[in-house]
């Protein structure tokens, strides 16, 4: 059975003062019908790996693959307009703060039925109607009310649910959730979390959970990617992630904080040039 996504050397430039600078490098994995997790630092190509299959790396980055395809399809050969149809109605990305990704003039129930109409043509009567019955899907409790305010007027927890809401309308095959808790307190983040795999799971979808959090990824994903300055460094199932060999990945584990130890002083995370090559 053909995967729903198979990267083959993933790589990406962006110009530099004297040559350019490679963020993503030779990065290679398959996807089905799974969650996925991919972890690491900051700027180590995680988010930049997710932008470029949905096609939105900025316009002075250079993308090359061996192959990107989805369903069989070469996104790299797409053309801009094809991508786009891409976009929301095949392949659907949930970013981590509402606050900067939803806009701030427009309504929520706007918002959400403006995606399902670009991509279905469906009348604006059943756009809200499919726009109220998904805001009851990832639990807002009065899909009515929120449908109508603005995002400044709900909380973040609020707003991530009309993310999720506005990325699922139309039923995507594929979602990539780039730190969609990381702005969430404890209780909120739960509740996220169990709303995507309530979707993902009824759907059938794929899932590429992007995230900092060890912890996180290791309770509700499948398998986990652990990348280190744009390269995947090790793949290990999730729920054997405590038992990680590459010592990038030991080192993140001993970082985290444990309860009733003793962490002082607190463990510093080793970097080793060779890891990137």
């Amino acid at each position: 059975m053909r995967p729903l996504l198979e990267v083959e050397d993933l790589r990406i430039r962006y110009p530099g003062r004297e040559e350019p600078v490679e963020v993503v490098r030779g990065v290679s994995f398959t996807l089905g019908r799974e969650r996925l997790g991919i972890v690491g630092e900051s700027g180590s190509g995680k988010s930049q790996t997710g932008r470029a299959i949905m096609g939105l790396t900025p316009p002075q980055a250079q993308v090359t693959a061996k192959r990107l395809a989805f369903s069989g399809t070469d996104l790299l050969a797409l053309s801009p307009r094809q991508r786009r149809q891409f976009r929301g109605e095949r392949i659907a990305m949930v970013l981590q703060d509402p606050k900067y990704s939803l806009n701030p003039v427009m309504s929520i129930g706007r918002q959400i039925t403006e995606t399902l109409r670009a991509h279905s043509g469906v009348s604006k009567t059943v756009a809200r109607a499919r726009a109220l019955e998904m805001l009851a899907a990832v639990q807002v409790r009065d899909p009515e009310r929120i449908f109508d305010l603005y995002p400044h007027e709900v909380s973040g927890g609020m707003g991530q649910r009309a993310m999720i809401a506005m990325m699922l309308i139309a039923d995507p095959e594929l979602l990539i959730a780039d730190e969609p808790t990381s702005a969430l307190d404890v209780t909120v983040q739960l509740q996220v979390l169990s709303i995507l795999d309530r979707l993902v799971r009824d759907r059938g979808m794929g899932l590429i959970f992007i995230s900092h959090d060890l912890r996180l990824v290791s309770s509700f994903c499948d398998r986990v990617l652990v990348m280190y300055r744009g390269r995947i460094v090790e793949e290990v199932a999730a729920d054997r992630l405590s038992e990680a060999k590459h010592p990038y990945t030991r080192g993140l584990l001993d970082c985290l904080p444990k309860i009733g130890e003793d962490r002082h002083p607190l463990p510093v995370l080793d970097r080793r040039p060779e890891w990137a090559e």
